[in-house]
């Protein structure tokens, strides 16, 4: 029972939850104990509302997941856990998780709210309509970053929002694009959106949204607003890394079939995460030793 509940947390998808460390580094707050205090509580708060979704994300699809080659072995889908037992885990971890959330602050808390509210309605309506299922994944990962950026609190810098909202939208449609592959004739049967895209648009969008992903992180490294608040343009030197990442993620999600969704791809992928760990290692180098 209890590797059914934490396999159904999926505490493997927590890495999102990165996206809130965002504002945190940028601001340059690392070496700022309070800091990182609050945005340590930020994480872990989003890291219970990410596992509160799940359960009820595997709850609503749990017969077309019986379908899957591979979701069909998820507890829920599996009768592994109890439909009863999953319904009151995912309460109890989106009342703790509001809780807190509240208590680190009520904008952090509305926030936190907005995500959940959201979250219900892609779950019952959203995620059925094309290309709005993928806006809401976006804005899934913008409230991430803003919720990081609040709890601190700094203002949330509108390039960072920028990046996010087009990285996220790659994120997005990689995903669907993923998921239409692996699932062949059967994608309707498994998630009913599957239907109304189309291989060749999803692998345009791709590349486009990956080109402007790139461009967009480039522009804002050499933007006055990096210059004036970084005191050094060697941000730009951390544009590879991000070109090499999305190129990959892009490859990842046309390519493999050794995961449910190209982010568990992405987490067994040796060369993107090497190149995440040396993005991470330089971008810290340059904001807080270069100067």
């Amino acid at each position: 029972m209890l590797s059914a509940i934490v396999k159904s947390a999926r505490p493997h998808q927590w890495v999102k939850n990165v996206f809130v460390v965002g504002p945190l580094v940028f601001a340059q707050l690392l070496s700022d104990p309070r800091a990182d205090l609050r945005t340590a509580a930020a994480v872990v708060i989003f890291c219970f509302l990410s596992s509160a979704v799940y359960y009820a994300n595997d709850l609503v699809d749990r017969e077309k997941d019986r379908q899957h080659p591979t979701k069909c072995r998820r507890p829920i889908a599996s009768g592994a856990l109890r439909v009863g037992v999953a319904r009151g885990l995912a309460l109890v971890f989106a009342a703790g998780a509001l809780a807190g959330a509240f208590a680190l602050s009520p904008l952090f808390g509305l926030v936190a709210l907005s995500y959940l509210a959201l979250n219900a309605v892609y779950s019952l309506v959203l995620k059925r309509i094309a290309f709005v299922d993928v806006a809401c994944l976006s804005l899934f990962y913008l409230l991430r970053v803003f919720g990081g950026a609040v709890a601190i609190p700094v203002p949330p810098s509108a390039w960072l929002l920028a990046c996010t909202l087009l990285l996220s939208a790659m994120l997005g449609f990689g995903k669907r694009a993923h998921e239409l592959r692996v699932a062949g004739q059967d994608s309707r049967k498994q998630r009913e959106v599957l239907g109304s895209y189309d291989p060749g648009v999803l692998r345009v969008l791709l590349v486009g949204l990956g080109v402007a992903t790139t461009l967009t992180y480039l522009a804002y490294t050499r933007s006055p607003h990096a210059r004036e608040i970084f005191k050094t343009g060697r941000l730009v030197y951390t544009v590879p890394f991000v070109a090499f990442g999305v190129w990959r993620f892009i490859w990842i999600a046309q390519s493999r079939t050794d995961a449910d969704s190209p982010t568990d791809s992405m987490l067994r992928d040796v060369p993107f995460l090497a190149t995440l760990v040396l993005y991470a290692a330089v971008a810290v180098g340059i904001l807080y030793f270069a100067n």
